[in-house]
């Protein structure tokens, strides 16, 4: 569905260490940016697809940066444990909490997930989807 997500910051290095801290444990891997005349940017991926991809950059309008109300971007993980290792390092990589890990059963049976804030206020959710175990 979709090709990338882009999400601004305010300062790369700082978003490049919250990122790597909150997708490493859920299975992405970093991958290399190739210069396109664009600003400053840091990209993740599966390590067995080249779509869909993450990144974080400098806007392009030189421009700061600014979290956006109501935008939220959500990724998968392989477990319950992933969603808590995520969360975990994500906050000591200077997050902000905006909902612990745990069960959302209101969203279906087996729904695990945790919500914080990136560092330049991006919401970010990490989610293992035991409701649709065989679906995805």
């Amino acid at each position: 569905m979709f090709s990338h997500i882009n999400l601004g910051t305010r300062d790369l290095p700082r978003a490049e260490a919250f990122y790597d801290a909150v997708l490493l444990p859920i299975g992405l891997k970093r991958r290399q940016v190739i210069p396109d005349g664009g600003p400053d940017c840091a990209c993740w991926v599966s390590p067995d697809r080249a779509l869909p991809r993450f990144y974080v950059t400098l806007p392009f309008n030189r421009q700061e940066a600014n979290a956006g109300n109501g935008t939220m971007v959500a990724f998968m993980a392989p477990s319950p444990a992933s969603v808590d290792e995520a969360y975990r390092a994500g906050m000591a990589a200077g997050g902000t909490d905006e909902g612990p890990p745990g069960e959302r059963l209101h969203y279906g049976k087996g729904y695990y997930g945790a919500y914080l804030r990136d560092p330049d206020g991006n919401k970010v959710h990490i989610t293992y989807r035991g409701d649709m175990v065989g679906e995805l």
